[in-house]
């Protein structure tokens, strides 16, 4: 695959660099110091993926993040050395494109296999996704509904998102109030040392509470949990997430679709899904899971999506009830639920 790197920074290039050439698949095509030689490099010689840092001369990561998603389209990944202090920067560039976040490896690791590993993992698990790569495996097909436990548990809404999620997230949830009725759980496709970081900055964005999810916990209404370790998230049969490696293969961890699949067999109705922008397929078969258990199922709809890559897939599935632009989902699930309370008080 051909790689470009976006850094101003001659060490950290030397880091990727080095990194890269740790896997004989993989090509620098070129490098660029800032965003506005990105641009230029982009439209000479598109590469498969980009690696972009974020605070730079001339052009910083996240408008050249936007430009190349509108002229150029292709794979970014932001890579920065500390996400701490660009934590909006890092979801604004997710909000145009961008895939994923990483933090740029270590150049004087005593390990430089270790130090690469997490960076050259994510470049494939990008690859399979652009189709770099064959992953020669099954898709994971929806799972057959289990019976359910007694008593009464709060409505849930599922929402998975990918590329482009952080923003969507954020626009959507600010349109609940602040006495919603739902437990939320967020899957987002970030990596887990990124996942505290999001929580807090989406809690600032809206009225709901924002937080991590902890195993063992039961989902509360008017409370937004978000899928916060590497391992994937899960509703069990009586009422509580729980975080499991299983399935190991999965391209995402954490997966929407294992999310999607265990509200699909342990959810109560009401439970909804909402599947948003994203590249690839992730959470397509877990919502057509939960449409299938009689659920209302929501995908975004193409024009307001950043990646209209998930949400396609769904649609071709018809595993989608409903596919909406994004400002009309939180009106729909606040009349969803003013709905669903009336059915169950009479």
């Amino acid at each position: 695959m051909k790689i470009g790197i976006v850094n101003d920074m001659p060490l950290a290039v030397e880091a990727l660099q080095r990194a890269l050439a740790l896997d004989p698949e993989l090509r620098v095509a070129w490098v660029a110091g800032d965003g506005a030689q990105a641009l230029d490099a982009c439209a000479a010689q598109r590469p498969d993926i980009i690696l972009m840092d974020l605070l730079m001369p001339v052009m910083d990561g996240v408008e050249a993040t936007r430009r190349i998603m509108a002229q150029t389209p292709c794979a970014i990944i932001i890579v920065t050395s500390d996400m701490d202090r660009n934590t909006a920067r890092v979801f604004d560039a997710m909000g145009h494109g961008a895939l994923d976040v990483i933090d740029t490896p270590s150049l004087g690791a005593a390990d430089p296999r270790a130090a690469a590993a997490p960076l050259l993992r994510k470049i494939r698990n990008v690859g399979w996704l652009i189709g770099a790569y064959d992953r020669g495996r099954p898709a994971q097909a929806p799972t057959a509904a289990q019976p359910l436990p007694a008593g009464s548990t709060p409505p849930l809404i599922g929402i998975g998102a990918s590329a482009g999620g952080p923003p969507s997230l954020a626009a959507l949830l600010s349109g609940l109030p602040a006495d919603f009725p739902a437990a939320i759980v967020l899957v987002q496709h970030v990596d887990a040392s990124f996942a505290a970081g999001m929580a807090s900055w989406l809690d600032e964005q809206i009225d709901l509470p924002v937080r991590l999810a902890v195993s063992g916990e039961r989902p509360q209404p008017g409370t937004v949990l978000l899928a916060g370790t590497d391992d994937h998230l899960v509703l069990h049969n009586d009422g509580t997430l729980r975080y499991t490696r299983e399935p190991a293969e999965g391209l995402y961890r954490p997966s929407i679709d294992v999310f999607f699949n265990s509200v699909a067999r342990h959810g109560r109705a009401p439970a909804i899904g909402v599947l948003l922008t994203g590249m690839g397929r992730d959470g397509a078969l877990g919502l057509q899971a939960m449409r299938e258990r009689g659920m209302l199922t929501i995908a975004q709809d193409r024009a307001s999506s950043a990646v209209y890559g998930m949400p396609k897939a769904a649609a071709e599935l018809k595993a989608a009830v409903e596919i909406l632009p994004l400002d009309r989902i939180a009106p729909r699930l606040v009349a969803a639920l003013g709905t669903a309370a009336g059915v169950q008080r009479t």
